[in-house]
């Protein structure tokens, strides 16, 4: 059910080396903390947030071309998002050259990248973001290629949103469940080796309806070493009842610490049309908080932009596929929503 990068778009060197560059030359000095450069999104989120803002998002690149059509009222909307930090998704192809372009571009700007790891076998059920790797040892060479591509930079991750759910909804096929959880378990020790990695396993949103099965299920994919869980990832349950739905769920796992997806929750859930679909580019929704460690309680670390607003659902709705970037649906989050 979610879309990122993982879902269809490439990366090529080409893209990261310019990302580097901009980064590099934007990077805020003494004094320069959250000025842009020209009329390019150059600059970094201030003090509450750690994370690094990519100048050659989609979200950027649409401003600049709304700029050069004459369209600055749609510019100025678009660019709530492009000037926020979002995540990185890592696509199979060249997962290490993506992971250290990210993350020098966020190390050359003093930031943190925030990336997501969207790979597990059987990925999403067969639905809009189906696919992931072909069987273990590829998912095992794709984590230990990001894993070298990160090295001792700075990185967040958000680590294979739904795969933990879906083995409990009976969506995941039985046979691949003990290899899932094998897997899960052997990426977050790899991934929390790294020096200066923090790594959140997702599990899940305030929505699903019995969280009381999920403490055994995340304990046996490894959140109790990982720094924590990530919950309402690319969904759109409230900042408050996502808080309290982390705090139930910490309880159970050891007290672990949580970081909350708000890029899209601004106005809630989705309440009416097909139930099992609400998910999925849901019309009057509003982007939420924007990113920041200042959050309303001691067990949340932070709020953060996992899915990236403006990016298709899925082709659902009218939608594109699953990651694609959508400019109408785009524009009237940001419409309605304040200015950051």
């Amino acid at each position: 059910m979610y879309g990122g990068r993982a879902a269809g778009t490439r990366v090529s060197a080409a893209v990261l080396g310019a990302v580097l560059l901009i980064a590099a030359c934007s990077s805020p000095g003494d004094g320069d903390e959250g000025k842009g450069t020209g009329g390019g999104i150059g600059r970094q989120p201030g003090g509450s947030s750690p994370f690094w803002v990519n100048p050659d998002s989609a979200a950027a690149r649409q401003v600049a071309a709304l700029e050069q059509a004459g369209k600055p009222a749609e510019a100025e909307q678009i660019r709530k998002i492009a000037e926020q930090p979002t995540a990185e998704w890592i696509s199979p192809e060249n997962p290490e050259e993506q992971a250290r372009g990210f993350t020098e571009a966020a190390d050359a700007a003093g930031r943190t990248a925030l990336l997501v790891l969207y790979d597990i076998p059987h990925r999403d059920c067969g639905q809009y973001s189906r696919g992931g790797a072909g069987d273990g040892d590829a998912y095992r060479a794709f984590v230990d290629a990001v894993a070298r591509g990160i090295g001792d930079r700075a990185a967040t991750v958000i680590l294979e949103p739904d795969a933990v759910l879906h083995l409990v909804d009976g969506c995941t096929p039985r046979e691949a469940h003990e290899e899932r959880y094998t897997l899960l378990s052997e990426a977050v020790d790899r991934l929390t080796a790294l020096e200066n990695t923090k790594v959140y396993l997702d599990a899940g949103n305030a929505g699903w309806g019995d969280p009381d099965r999920l403490p055994d299920p995340l304990r046996r994919a490894g959140v109790e070493r990982a720094d924590g869980f990530a919950v309402n990832v690319s969904n759109f349950y409230s900042t408050e009842d996502s808080l309290a739905y982390g705090k139930r769920l910490s309880a159970e796992v050891g007290g672990k610490p949580f970081v909350i997806d708000t890029s899209r929750n601004g106005n809630g859930p989705y309440t009416e049309g097909d139930p099992a679909e609400r998910w999925c580019n849901p019309p009057g929704r509003a982007l939420g908080e924007p990113p920041t460690t200042r959050t309303a309680d001691p067990l949340a670390d932070a709020y953060v932009w996992v899915k990236r607003p403006g990016e298709s659902d899925g082709e659902c709705k009218g939608g594109p596929k699953a990651g694609q970037w959508w400019q109408d649906y785009a524009l009237k989050l940001a419409q309605a929503s304040p200015a950051s």
